[in-house]
Order: structure tokens, then sequence, then C-alpha cells
């Protein structure tokens, strides 16, 4: 079975189940060979382009690397990927426990209308967009620029991309939540309105309701930024083979050429 598939997540137990799930990326999503390679033909020049994967929850930015050797398309020959971890800090959903997490979360499970660390989210923002200033002060064109995380990290993607003052190349949200509330929408500038969202949520998910997935959409819609939704029938509080050859294509038909 390509899916994994978690449910009925207890609070206390989601550090253990989500380096479970990280481990267990390198044994079912080793990419499938492909004719021609990486090398393959075209005489298009890609220019340089950046990923940046945000981890969910408990986890590690290495322990999600396996995620890159999926991407086996030539237009990633010049992509470059950051898997940064987030620092350890006290969640409440788990009574208190220190582990890395992007900013707070009160409950599990997360529904649409679980409470909200804004502030938390804001702090953890400016991390975010630091890196991305990095990649572009390095000569990286915004528009090859994507942010792509799961659960936590998804969250975190989804705010990042809406307050970052440019149109970025995308971002990706797997089985992620809005973090805040319309307060926010009058800080979004009309650029980054123009940033397409690919969002991905399992039905079964029993840690992020896909309740709180399928708020995503009509949140965005309100703001006028666009955004394809994507639901996984069978699929819990994962990450699906399928899902990531949907975010390598989604990816590749955005990519902007060396001028």
């Amino acid at each position: 079975m390509k899916d994994l598939l978690i449910q009925f997540l207890k609070p206390i137990t989601l550090l253990t189940i989500t380096f479970t799930i990280t481990s267990l990326f390198i044994v079912y999503f080793q990419p499938r060979p492909r004719p021609g390679g990486a090398g393959g033909g075209g005489d298009t020049i890609m220019a340089r382009s950046f990923v940046l994967w945000l981890h969910g929850l408990g986890d590690s930015g290495p322990a999600n690397e396996p995620i890159r050797t999926f991407f086996t398309s030539p237009e990633f020959r010049t992509t470059n990927w950051s898997f940064p971890s987030a620092s350890s800090n006290p969640v409440s959903c788990n009574h208190g426990a220190v582990m890395p997490s992007w900013f707070d979360i009160h409950e599990i499970p997360i529904t649409a209308a679980s409470p909200k660390d804004e502030s938390g989210v804001l702090k953890a923002v400016q991390k975010v967009h630091a890196m991305i200033d990095k990649e572009v002060a390095a000569g990286t064109n915004a528009e090859n620029i994507f942010v792509c995380g799961f659960s936590q990290g998804g969250a975190l993607t989804l705010a990042s991309v809406l307050l970052y003052p440019k149109t970025l190349g995308g971002g990706a949200v797997f089985s992620g939540w809005v973090p805040f509330g319309s307060s926010i929408i009058e800080r979004i500038t009309p650029n980054a309105k123009k940033t397409p969202i690919l969002w991905s949520h399992g039905i079964a998910d029993g840690t992020v309701l896909f309740e709180a997935g399928q708020a995503g959409p009509p949140f965005l819609e309100q703001i006028g930024v666009s955004c394809e939704f994507k639901a996984y029938p069978g699929l819990g509080h994962s990450i699906s083979n399928e899902e990531l050859r949907s975010l390598e294509s989604w990816i590749k038909t955005r990519l902007k050429s060396s001028s």
C-alpha cells in the first residue's frame, strides 16, 4: 500500500509518529527510473530555482531530505533545496512538552475553528522570509521560489507566501490549515495575491481534520488568491507518492526559463 495512513492520533504521541512518517519516506517514496534520466533532452536553459520545505510538528529538516530525490525531471537540475529545522519550544497540545515546533498548537485534532497562535505564526514567518530574501539576494528570481510544507509546516507555508511582499512561484500546503484570522487580510499585498497555492489534504486525516483543509480555498478566494485544492480519499495525516508526483508536475509547469 503506497499511502501511509495514520488515524486517531493522541497528542502526546505526535513526536514519535512524525519521525516514523519521515523514516518511511525513504522506503516508500524512492523515485522510479524515467526514460532519458535527469540529463534529458531539450535546449531550454532553466534558471536557478529554489524549493523551501517546512516540516511538521516534532520533525526535523534533514529527516525530510529524501523528498528531493523524488524530483527527477531535468527542470530540477538547477534547483537549490533547503530543509530547515524549527527550534525546540513548549507545545500546548502536548502538555507543554518541548519539541521542534514553528509556533504553538493548542489542540489536536485541529479543526477549522481551533484557536490560533497568530503572534507565534508571524514570528515564524519572519524567519521564512529571511530565508527567501537570502535566496533572492543570491540571484534567484522570486517567481522561481516555491515554499512547501506538511501539517504545521503547511500552515506556515500558507502564512509565509501570503505575507511575502513579492510574487513567488507558488506555495504548496499538505495537510495544513489557515493559521490566522481575517484580520491578516489587510497585510497581504497585491503582488502576494498573485502567488498560486496548491493545497492537498487526506480525507481520512485524524490530526488536521479535512474540514480544516476545506476552509482554506474559501479563505483564499475571499482575498483573490488562486488555489488548486486536491482531496485524497483514504489518506490520513501523511503524504502519499501521488501527492509528491502532483507537486513535481505543478512546480515544473511554473518554473521560468533563463532569459
